[in-house]
């Protein structure tokens, strides 16, 4: 969604998934170039900074997008589950933007780069799921978001993050294939579509977002307030 978003608004736009054969499909459906790396380790970050810096010697807008969540009662709660959703949850944002750093600083010249944290609404309220890292990342993330916004704002760089309700994916799976059913737990009656992120985020990235600084904007019409 964001990077269709980014798309229609002129950008030029890559992508990253750990499965190469569908961040390829998805490149070529949009029309923009497939980067594949696990992100979740260190040897994948830079493995997709080498990558990027053979087509771009700088870099405008950063969207921390990757994450994963695991769900078990709190007495079978896995260290694997733990560690898996730590590490590209909270872990991968904070290497990549550092590993990126050099290129993100090239911009200011012009105007402030972006980096745009996707967090989540679990970061925010409690929902009934036993997703114990899940949760705990998110929030992590959004206090992370304020405290690299301090530091990266000296350098011409702007973070701030997003914090999706309900929208349909892979990921999100309810949303996707049960949403007559999870619109009515949402006030504003309805799941999110796609030009709900895509505008979000082209605010953040554009110039109106400029003096938005460490924020993370809400995007769930309202759901987190009905929990």
């Amino acid at each position: 969604m964001i990077a269709e978003g980014f798309l229609a608004a002129g950008a030029r736009v890559y992508i990253n998934a750990r499965k190469a054969a569908a961040c390829d499909a998805a490149a070529r459906e949009m029309a923009c170039v497939s980067l594949p790396a696990d992100v979740s380790t260190l040897e994948g970050i830079e493995r997709l900074v080498s990558a990027l810096q053979r087509h771009e010697s700088r870099l405008d807008i950063l969207v921390n997008n990757a994450g994963a969540a695991w769900g078990a009662p709190f007495e079978e709660f896995p260290e694997s589950g733990w560690d898996k959703v730590a590490d590209l949850n909270l872990k991968a944002p904070f290497f990549l933007t550092q590993r990126l750093l050099p290129m993100l600083r090239r911009t200011r010249d012009e105007r402030p780069a972006k980096v745009l944290n996707i967090a989540s609404i679990d970061g925010i309220s409690m929902s009934a799921l036993e997703t114990y890292s899940y949760h705990a990342s998110k929030a992590g993330l959004i206090h992370l978001t304020r405290r690299l916004a301090l530091r990266l704002v000296r350098d011409g760089i702007v973070m701030s993050g997003i914090a999706p309700g309900a929208f349909a994916s892979e990921m999100n799976r309810d949303a996707r294939d049960r949403a007559d059913e999870i619109e009515t737990l949402i006030p504003a009656g309805r799941i999110g579509k796609p030009d709900d992120m895509a505008g979000a985020a082209v605010y953040l990235a554009s110039r109106a977002g400029d003096y938005v600084v460490g924020e993370t904007l809400v995007v769930d019409g309202a759901a987190t307030y009905a929990r």
